[in-house]
C-alpha cells in the first residue's frame, strides 16, 4: 500500500526502510501531520505518524475525505489521535504498544544519576580545567525510597533497576502487579502517600483525562523538599506552572524531564538559530537543578528497530486483512 510517513527524522528512516523490505511504497516527509498538512496524504492508503503529529477531529475528517484508510502510529502514546473520530470515519488506527520499556526506564535512571551526581556541572567545570569539587555533592541511591507512578511495562523495568540499587520501592497504579511486590518488595500506596514518603519519584503513566496534571500544587506541597522528580512519560502529566512554583520556592530539589507540556512545535527541531518564544521552557532550561532532554528516551537502536518493525507489521496486517492486537478501538 501507499504510505505517507509524516514527521520523518533522519535517524529513523533507515530502520523503516530495513523493516519494510520494499513491501509498501513509503514516502517520507519531515512535515508534521495537522489539519493544514493532511492534504499531502491525497492518494495515499495510510499515514504513519509520530507523537508530535496532530490527528484531531478535523484532521481525521480531512484524511478520510482524501482516501486515507489507516493511521499507523510510531509511538506507544496515542493522545494525539481522536480515536472516536477515526472509528466514525472508518479509519483504522494502530500503535506500537511496547517498543522498548528498557530504553525509557534506563533514560529515567540516566536523568536521575546525572542530576544527583552533578555530571553536567562537573563536565562543564572540567572543560575549563577546573577540578575543584565544590557544589558537586550527591547522595547514595542505596537505601532511598523510590516512588514509581505507573507500574506497567516501563514502570516495572524501572522498579527492577532501582531494586538493583538497593532502594525501597513504592508504587501507584490503577492495577497492581503482584510480581513486583513478590520479587522486589514494591509496596502499593496512595498517590499522596507515595509523594510524601519518596526521595525520588519517577513518572511512567500515559496521558489521559485521569493523568492530565496529575502532579500539581497539592502534591508538590506534600513532597519532601529533597525529592528528585523524573518525567519520561508525558509533559502534561505535570502541571508546568505548579512545577515552576515548586522549583522557585524550593519545594522540590530537582526535576529531570524528557518531555514538556508545550513541546509541540519545539522538540525534534533544531532551533539554535530561532530560539522558541516560550519563557517557561527557557526558564526550566536555565535552572541548575533541572535537566532537560528533548523527548530522547526512546532513542536506542533496539527501540527504533522495534518501532519500525511494528509499524510495518501493522501495515501488513491491514493489507492482508489479518487481525491485529495493536489496533486501537477507543
Amino acid at each position: 500500500m501507499k504510505v505517507l510517513v509524516y514527521s520523518t527524522r533522519d535517524f529513523e528512516k533507515p530502520y523503516l526502510e530495513q523493516a519494510n523490505k520494499n513491501k509498501h511504497k513509503l514516502t517520507f516527509t519531515e512535515e508534521a501531520l495537522s489539519s493544514s498538512t493532511a492534504i499531502s496524504a491525497v492518494g495515499y492508503d495510510a499515514a504513519s505518524i509520530f507523537s508530535a503529529d496532530e490527528a484531531c477531529f478535523l484532521t481525521i475528517e480531512k484524511l478520510h475525505s482524501f482516501g486515507v484508510k489507516y493511521i499507523s502510529l510510531r509511538s506507544v502514546g496515542y493522545d494525539n489521535v481522536n480515536i472516536k473520530a477515526a472509528k466514525r470515519e472508518g479509519i483504522k488506527v494502530a500503535n506500537v504498544p511496547a517498543y522498548s520499556p528498557n530504553a525509557i526506564a534506563e533514560h529515567s535512571v540516566a536523568l536521575l544519576l546525572a542530576l544527583n551526581r552533578k555530571l553536567i556541572e562537573a563536565n562543564d567545570k572540567i572543560k575549563h580545567f577546573n577540578f575543584d569539587l565544590s557544589h558537586l555533592t550527591g547522595f547514595d541511591l542505596h537505601g532511598k525510597t523510590v516512588g514509581i507512578i505507573g507500574t506497567g511495562r516501563i514502570g516495572s523495568v524501572m522498579a527492577k533497576i532501582m531494586h538493583g540499587f538497593g532502594c525501597k520501592l513504592l508504587g501507584n497504579d490503577i492495577e497492581k502487579d503482584n510480581l513486583l511486590t513478590d520479587r522486589y518488595g514494591l509496596q502499593y500506596v496512595s498517590l499522596e502517600n507515595l509523594c510524601e514518603q519518596s526521595d525520588i519519584i519517577s513518572l511512567h503513566v500515559p496521558l489521559n483525562s485521569e493523568t492530565h496534571h496529575m502532579i500539581n500544587e497539592d502534591l508538590f506541597d506534600v513532597m519532601k523538599e529533597s525529592v528528585y522528580l523524573i518525567n519520561t512519560a508525558r509533559g502534561a502529566v505535570v502541571n508546568t506552572d505548579d512545577l515552576i512554583q515548586a522549583l522557585d520556592h524550593k519545594k522540590i530539589a530537582a526535576y529531570g524531564m524528557d518531555v514538556y507540556e508545550n513541546e509541540k512545535g519545539i522538540f525534534f527541531k533544531d532551533l539554535s538559530h530561532d530560539i522558541p518564544d516560550d519563557d517557561t521552557l527557557i526558564k526550566l532550561i536555565a535552572m541548575p537543578n533541572v535537566l532537560v532532554t528533548g523527548h530522547q528516551a526512546f532513542l536506542t537502536n533496539e527501540a527504533l528497530t522495534n518501532i519500525a518493525e511494528t509499524t510495518i507489521y501493522n501495515l501488513d496486517c491491514w493489507e492482508n486483512n489479518e487481525a491485529n492486537d495493536n489496533e486501537l478501538t477507543g
